[in-house]
């Protein structure tokens, strides 16, 4: 090593980057939905017209009650839970990350899901004690052709989940979703970088994103490889309904002035001899 070389040259193993800068991200996909079972019998069965802006099955409840269980279990806490706009994920989202059902008297603009949304014979969810919880349009499903990647128009979900943020979709309508088009992979990547940025934006440090196969899968293609092939391994693998991993998130190139990190402190001669 050269007297000019930095030392981390010679350290290649480890990444060292300052706390605040650094984002902890509990990625999920959504839980079993009725156009999975069908596709697993035919995929040809996703262009079915009556799996648009598929429902959780009584499995994908399951599943989510069952992650929720984990969550409390492992003493996860959230500050901020970011879903796509499709109904599968946002009954994901609130099964998993809020409190419980909603309590006599409560108001009815509180519940983050009503009963019965989707079909669904779930009682409704209260927001009390839960976190923030934001529909991003970025972090929706491949979308196009494909009837179950449609959503329905954001002024419906507004009233079956009302303490839903809904101000990050631009459009009630869907705008995106193309009959006789499908988007590819680079696209969804593109939108994933985007959507990255926007996390790393926010003032939350611990955040969940309840997702989709395909946009997690693209997602995370975008990272590791600068990385053992074990870890990218541990990076790229498929995600199972209702799966849950947790990552580390850094803005490595950040240029705007750092917030003060809670656990740093500042030394100096002030403070004696």
């Amino acid at each position: 090593m050269t007297d000019d070389m930095p030392a981390s040259a010679s350290f290649p193993e480890a990444s060292l980057y300052p706390v605040h800068r650094c984002k902890v991200i509990h990625v999920v996909r959504h839980g079993q939905a009725s156009h999975n079972v069908a596709g697993e019998v035919d995929r040809a069965n996703y262009m079915r017209p009556e799996f648009e802006d598929a429902n959780l099955t009584s499995l994908g409840w399951q599943q989510a009650e069952t992650l929720h269980q984990h969550v409390e279990r492992t003493h996860i806490s959230v500050e901020l839970v970011v879903m796509s706009p499709l109904l599968r994920a946002m009954q994901t989202a609130v099964a998993v990350w809020a409190s419980g059902a909603l309590q006599e008297g409560e108001a009815m603009n509180s519940a983050l899901m009503l009963n019965g949304v989707g079909s669904s014979q779930h009682a409704s969810i209260s927001s009390v004690g839960a976190p923030l919880f934001v529909a991003n349009e970025w972090c929706r499903e491949m979308h196009g052709m494909h009837p179950c990647d449609k959503r329905r128009k954001i002024s419906f979900y507004k009233t079956q989940f009302p303490a839903i943020d809904f101000s990050e979709v631009a459009t009630d309508e869907d705008t995106w979703w193309e009959p006789d088009y499908r988007e590819t992979p680079d696209q969804v990547r593109n939108r994933a970088r985007v959507f990255v940025k926007w996390l790393l934006d926010r003032k939350e440090s611990q955040i969940a994103v309840v997702s989709h196969s395909g946009f997690i899968t693209n997602m995370l293609q975008l990272f590791g490889y600068d990385c053992s092939g074990v870890i990218q391994n541990e990076l790229h693998q498929h995600f199972q309904n209702c799966e849950m991993r947790s990552f580390l998130i850094s803005d490595r190139m950040a240029t705007t002035k750092p917030k003060k990190a809670t656990t740093d402190f500042t030394g100096g001669r002030s403070f004696g001899h």
